[in-house]
């Protein structure tokens, strides 16, 4: 009980040190906010709700921030104003003025809010507002009549004439946003005349703006009905409602600030447009996928913005100017000229990198990245990194057993189709992509492998959210260097049941082409439901291991350039949903499926193509990669001072969030999470994938904050296992919810 009463009395201090109304001076009163009564009767309480939040988001100023009924700002402002020291000055920029009651215009808020109203169809609103207070402190009330309603009856454009822009406005009313019956609205009549701008932009109207548009608006016609009239302005000019055309393009690669001529007498023709460019530092044909617009073309604005989309996704470009010529002597035409500033061709960049991986490892890596931009002088991009890093779990149950790599990655890239000319008019340039890479992976203790890694394909898009790469061929070589002795027993001691660790230091090697396909669009940020999905398709060595007649199973494995090469079919997907419930709140979700099928020349995924589960990106309330496969108990053998990855070649995972803003930059989760991971064939008693697969699941929930300052998201999920796939001796699958089951798992960025 004495306790209780500390507790209070202490509380009791704290807010009165907070208390910020003593300091209010004689005559005012601190502005708590203000409120909006909407009187109407024919309005339903959720129409006349929104209407009353939506006023009350007009209302000026806002009044002090406060938490918890705490005006901290405002505290730290009336502490530290007029102070010299150093804390003062470091805390007053975090201050916030005090906001008193006669700062509010009552009568300017209310124009305001009728002006709002009227544009949104209450013609016969009135506003009128009044403060209301207390000692030190005062509210303003605002009382809104919006009365009925106006409903668009009839909508009219300009008839189809002779006049090629009244017929081209005539010919936008199918798309239109004005809708006979719809409430009238201003904001959507703006909007109306955008979309019949944007339309005519697309149909050689270079001059036409859409304040040349006017809508008039009759209120007379019937009971609190209007009608709406689309008119092109008399004082429209000439060259507005003329259509135009492209007379020349002309492209400078090497353009800067200095230049001052356009030198059309240095010209170089090359097929539709020419280019100026006297030190040779790109080659024509470079250009052959960016410049859209032909000579006689009608100017489209679309394809002229997917021109300079393509120019700045070039890759060899910093900068990217466009002017258009008017150039009209007996018809309308424009010449058009790109101007593109390069940047320094060859650049050395390092940079250090921090990261947590799927497998609970803190690590830092450097990178030492070395480019030639437009090598060839086609746009190529060349890239060498050279690239170390280590990574340490502390606490985990590897604790001690560190990852160090180091290793080298190349790059060529090249803006276009290699060897196929494939013609496309969208924003996006595809590209042609080789790489070849060595990776040394040293497991403290453990092992140490080499890995060689290179593939060909391409990467295009065919709008803003679908992402196509098609690698005609990747590979994979990876051999062991070195296996320590502690390894080694591990995978010699005869009580051990996980092959997986035989199964890591294996050599690997895998050959064929791959597909994967991605949509999102979860960056628009005015969707109340997005989606991300990528799906995944990968190939390795079918077509030789079927005409070789490969088949491990029956004593006759086989070689691929003297090494024993894998087999196999593997398929991933995962789709991502999101719902916004609010400004404040989502709801997040994600499913993965992935299968792996080893045949012929194997009997398992290699190792570097199998599924893990477990972890601060998967299930929250488990130790990474430690569930699974099936029903194995992963608990670690007697003698083994560390746990082996678990790995599977089937994998179904599901994940839900509820993320709520809670203030400022911090944002809490709710989260649970089911999954598992098998191996497609016998290996393990209870491993293998079977119809019963639903029953095995893993099974987390828990809870987390999420510290979102946009560039970087740091994450504390702190998940509690509830079943676990496997029934230990003398125990339950399921597992009391308790701090000391819990897993506090510390990331950067979202889990998905």
């Amino acid at each position: 009980m004495i306790k209780r009463i500390i507790y209070l009395l202490s509380l009791a201090v704290v807010l009165n040190a907070c208390s910020t109304t003593k300091y209010v001076p004689e005559g005012e009163k601190l502005y708590t906010g203000g409120t909006v009564k909407v009187e109407d009767k024919a309005l339903s309480g959720g129409d006349a709700k929104n209407l009353s939040n939506e006023m009350k988001a007009l209302i000026r100023p806002k009044p002090n921030s406060s938490l918890l009924g705490m005006r901290i700002k405002l505290w730290l402002y009336y502490k530290t104003k007029n102070r010299h020291g150093f804390i003062q000055k470091f805390f007053s920029k975090y201050g916030e003025p005090p906001v008193y009651v006669s700062q509010v215009n009552l009568a300017k808020n209310s124009e305001i809010m009728t002006n709002r109203l009227q544009n949104e169809s209450y013609f016969q609103a009135a506003v009128s507002g009044d403060t209301v207070g207390k000692k030190k402190t005062a509210k303003a009330i605002f009382t809104a009549l919006p009365g009925p309603s106006y409903t668009i009856r009839n909508i009219t454009f300009p008839s189809a004439t002779d006049n090629s822009l009244d017929t081209a406005i005539k010919g936008t009313m199918a798309g239109t946003l004005l809708k006979s019956g719809d409430k009238y609205n201003l904001d959507v009549i703006k909007s109306e005349r955008i979309r019949i701008d944007a339309r005519l932009k697309e149909e050689g109207f270079f001059y036409f703006a859409p304040e040349q548009l006017i809508v008039r608006v009759d209120s007379t016609v019937d009971k609190h009905k209007v009608d709406l009239v689309v008119k092109i302005k008399e004082t429209t000019p000439e060259e507005a409602r003329e259509i135009y055309t492209i007379r020349n393009i002309y492209v400078y690669p090497n353009y800067s600030l200095r230049d001052t001529s356009l030198r059309l007498d240095q010209a170089q023709a090359y097929r539709w447009y020419n280019i100026i460019d006297p030190r040779k530092t790109a080659r024509p044909y470079l250009f052959a996928n960016t410049v859209l617009l032909h000579p006689n073309d009608v100017y489209s604005r679309t394809i002229h913005n997917n021109s300079l989309n393509r120019f700045i996704n070039l890759g060899p470009y910093r900068y990217v100017k466009n002017r258009f010529e008017d150039v009209t002597p007996d018809s309308p035409k424009l010449d058009v000229y790109y101007f593109l500033t390069p940047y320094k061709r060859k650049s050395l960049q390092a940079e250090i990198v921090g990261r947590t991986t799927s497998a609970n490892y803190t690590g830092t890596q450097i990178n030492l990245s070395w480019r030639n931009r437009n090598a060839f002088k086609g746009g190529e991009l060349l890239t060498v990194t050279l690239f170390g890093s280590t990574d340490v779990q502390i606490g985990g149950q590897n604790n001690g057993f560190n990852v160090y790599q180091y290793g080298v990655q190349t790059s060529l890239s090249w803006p276009r189709l290699i060897p196929f000319n494939i013609k496309s008019s969208n924003a996006y340039i595809p590209r042609t992509v080789l790489t070849l890479g060595y990776t040394s992976v040293v497991r403290q203790k453990l092992y140490s492998l080499n890995s060689f890694n290179g593939s060909f394909g391409y990467q295009f898009k065919t709008d803003i959210h679908k992402l196509h790469e098609l690698n005609i061929l990747e590979a994979t070589f990876v051999k062991p260097r070195n296996v320590d002795s502690l390894y080694r027993d591990s995978i010699n001691n005869p009580n051990n049941r996980n092959p997986s660790l035989k199964h890591v230091i294996d050599p690997q090697f895998t050959l064929g082409p791959s597909y994967a396909y991605t949509f999102d669009n979860t960056t628009e940020d005015y969707r109340t439901n997005s989606i991300y999905f990528r799906g995944k398709m990968s190939l390795s060595n079918n077509l030789y291991g079927i005409i070789s007649g490969a088949d491990t199973l029956g004593g006759k494995p086989k070689k691929l350039f003297g090494t024993i090469f894998n087999q196999y079919v593997k398929a991933e997907s995962e789709i991502r949903f999101f719902h916004k419930l609010s400004t404040s709140s989502k709801i997040a979700t994600r499913l993965l499926v992935g299968v792996g099928l080893p045949y012929g020349n194997s009997t398992i995924l290699p190792y570097n193509q199998q599924f893990f589960i477990g972890g601060p990106n998967s299930l929250r309330g488990f130790r990474p990669r430690s569930i699974g496969p099936g029903t194995v108990d992963p608990t670690p053998l007697s003698g083994n001072s560390f746990i082996a990855d678990q790995s599977g070649d089937i994998k179904f995972e599901a994940n839900i969030e509820y993320r709520q803003k809670l203030f400022s930059i911090v944002y809490g989760a709710l989260f649970a999470d089911a999954g598992n991971i098998w191996n497609a064939k016998p290996h393990q008693p209870g491993g293998t994938f079977g119809p019963n697969f639903l029953t095995q699941m893993a099974v987390d929930a828990g809870f987390g904050l999420r510290f979102d300052a946009t560039i970087l998201v740091l994450r504390t999920d702190l998940g509690f296992p509830l079943v676990r796939p496997y029934t230990p001796a003398g125990g339950s699958r399921a597992i009391s919810p308790s701090f000391k089951n819990s897993i506090l798992n510390i990331a950067i960025g979202y889990p998905f």
